[in-house]
């Protein structure tokens, strides 16, 4: 069998291609990116931003379209049974215009604003995490939302309105042997006259099985005419050449229509081009600065059900008298579930309607979102399926056969977990929010630690550094969290922004002190700058937790208690306080050298002695199938929902 048809690259060119494809300017004020460097921007976020009341009304009046939907003609149950989302179903969510949530008016949309679409997401995929995906990947990653950023107004005018009512739309960029390094990307789109050809293998084709338009990234060969590189096209699913070659299945979201796609000379139109040749990772991941927003959208809303399903379990279950809410190794897990999905909401609304306002530089904070987002509701799953005992670990069709409710929280488990790997898995994320958070640094300091300079060009380095040191490192000795009075007007909560404002200072100093210390070997200190973010992402979610809460506090909005989301915000940034302190405790004390030296011998094989005593049930094949482009060998299983 041939080898996959991925690249070889350098690891200097991998680096190259992402760092050419990142936004390079901050035009806009970033909170988070002032967090990082030591600045507790408070002003950013408080008083925080609401919406216009006409958005307002129109969002909450589809939010109630959208819940009678999936009440009356939804069952998830039957969607996990079968693993497949009805046509019917789909054909429902058309006709209510949940295909067109993100889409302008003017197109056939409803021109919902990103707060009520992550709403829209958040109840849907309560519903059906499948349904969530289904029309996530339509429009935060799919056609809609590159075409609104850099399409053509012939292009808007030729795609949006069909996204927006009939077809759905899928984005297609991972291949066999190529995830988060596209400078790998082996599918190729070679001009001809009018026309690209593209032949390649995508996998993880998320809609992929059922959609009617494709946005493919592919490689443009350079030439004379153009320097080529990673291009974006929007391609009709029917065109060709195009094969479905798989439905993929998976251990949860098992209604995903996610498959294989083979193109074999495909021909797209010149005009299907979005932007310039070459800017095709520069859009996908612009287009993911919001569009990651999706998944801690549906993971907020997996908080919500955990909680009440925690509750009302809690309250019915008796041990030794008394119900299990009441004792305090289960109560502590219902008060982390309770406080993180506050916090969760809270992130999430608040980069929303910073994404919304357009007033400031999300990339950071929608990134941050979506890594907490994830990794805490796999959290709070787990924590619900511990305090169901048994029944967490049994079926939803097994308990209903024994006479008891149907809850499906193993599901629930099994659902969320793609979500610490898709859009970007949590450990490529920490390495993009740290790259973020650096910036400032590696913009006056990089040629200092870049061993392809020249002496000329560390020396000017030096002299720019220093300048930005010496006015910079002043401002991280002290600062308002040092002040007892600050932040008065928060009551309770003054104290943990207090503590939030010290922590970014203390985070600055650390950063700086490890840049110091192993200047270019800093990119391979994972486990330290992991460590950082995680760090950022609970001083981000504690601020978020604080200033909703007060917003709360102050308005009675949606219906929340006030004297409730003070002391919701509390508990978190308790129990937020107590992690940041481990965090940085494990900045400097870990087992990160002895971890690599360990590697290095499991990988060199000495440890293999270790893995006797077992059967591998592993099947025979290659661990990554084969690419190569040509002719498709298996039926298409595409399939077209009218």
């Amino acid at each position: 069998m041939s080898a996959p048809t991925a690249r070889k690259v350098s690891e200097r060119e991998a680096r190259q291609v992402a760092e050419e494809a990142r936004e390079q300017d901050w035009r806009k004020p970033s909170f988070a990116k002032e967090l990082f460097l030591g600045r507790f921007r408070l002003d950013l976020i408080h008083p925080h931003p609401t919406g216009a009341p006409e958005d307002v009304r129109r969002g909450e009046a589809f939010l109630a379209t959208l819940r009678d939907f999936l009440i009356e003609e939804v069952d998830g149950a039957l969607i996990e049974r079968e693993a497949r989302i009805p046509d019917e179903v789909i054909a429902g969510l058309k006709r209510i215009g949940a295909l067109g949530m993100k889409i302008d008016t003017k197109y056939g949309g409803l021109g919902l604003t990103q707060v009520y679409y992550n709403k829209a997401l958040a109840l849907a995929g309560s519903a059906s995490p499948a349904i969530g995906a289904l029309l996530s990947a339509h429009q935060s990653i799919g056609v809609p939302q590159p075409l609104k950023m850099f399409g053509t107004q012939e292009q808007k005018d030729a795609f949006l309105p069909r996204c927006a009512t009939t077809a759905i739309s899928a984005f297609l960029l991972t291949e066999p042997d190529v995830g988060s390094d596209p400078a790998r990307l082996a599918t190729t789109a070679v001009r001809d006259g009018d026309t690209y050809v593209l032949d390649g293998v995508k996998l993880w084709t998320t809609n992929g099985v059922v959609a009617d338009l494709l946005v493919v990234m592919a490689r443009v060969p350079k030439s004379d005419e153009s320097k080529g590189g990673i291009t974006a096209f929007v391609v009709e699913a029917d065109s060709p050449g195009i094969t479905v070659e798989n439905r993929n299945a998976f251990m949860g979201l098992r209604g995903i229509e996610n498959g294989v796609t083979r193109f074999h000379q495909v021909r797209v139109p010149a005009a299907h081009r979005v932007g310039p040749e070459g800017a095709g990772l520069k859009i996908a991941l612009t287009t993911l600065n919001t569009g990651r927003l999706s998944l801690p959208a549906m993971c907020a809303g997996a908080g919500k059900w955990c909680l009440k399903i925690a509750r009302e379990w809690s309250a019915a279950r008796e041990q030794w008298g008394r119900p299990i809410a009441r004792h305090e190794a289960v109560g502590s897990k219902i008060a982390f579930i309770a406080a993180t999905t506050f916090a969760l909401e809270a992130v999430l609304d608040l980069s929303s309607q910073m994404a919304d306002e357009d007033r400031n530089d999300i990339r950071i904070e929608a990134a941050l979102a979506k890594l907490y987002g994830s990794e805490m509701a796999w959290k709070m799953a787990d924590e619900l399926v511990q305090i169901r005992g048994g029944r967490g670990f049994e079926t939803a069709d097994s308990l209903a056969a024994r006479g008891e409710k149907p809850v499906p929280t193993e599901q629930m488990l099994r659902d969320l977990r793609i979500n610490r790997i898709f859009e970007g898995s949590s450990e490529i994320m920490h390495l993009l929010i740290a790259r973020e958070a650096v910036d400032a640094h590696l913009s006056v300091a990089g040629d200092l630690i870049d061993p392809d300079k020249s002496l000329g060009d560390k020396a000017r380095a030096g002299a720019k550094a220093g300048g930005f040191y010496a006015r910079w490192l002043p401002k991280l000795v002290a600062g308002p969290g040092q002040v007892p009075t600050s932040y008065g007007e928060f009551g309770p909560l003054a104290a943990h922004l207090r503590y939030v404002e010290r922590c970014a200072r203390r985070l600055a100093r650390s950063t700086f002190y490890a840049m110091s210390r192993w200047q270019g070997r800093m990119e391979t200190k994972q486990g330290f700058l992991g460590r950082i973010v995680d760090i950022g992402a609970e001083l981000f979610a504690m601020s978020a937790a604080c200033v909703r809460a007060q917003m709360l506090a102050g308005t009675g909005a949606e219906g929340a208690d006030g004297v409730a989301a003070r002391q919701l915000a509390d508990v978190f940034c308790r129990q937020a306080r107590i992690r940041v302190e481990e965090l940085f405790d494990r900045l400097w004390t870990n087992t990160d050298t002895e971890d690599n030296a360990l590697v290095k011998a499991v990988m060199a094989g000495r440890m293999q002695w270790l893995e006797e005593g077992i059967v591998d049930p592993s099947g025979e094949g290659p661990w990554i199938a084969d690419a190569t482009p040509g002719p498709a060998t298996k039926p298409d299983v595409h399939r077209t929902i009218s």
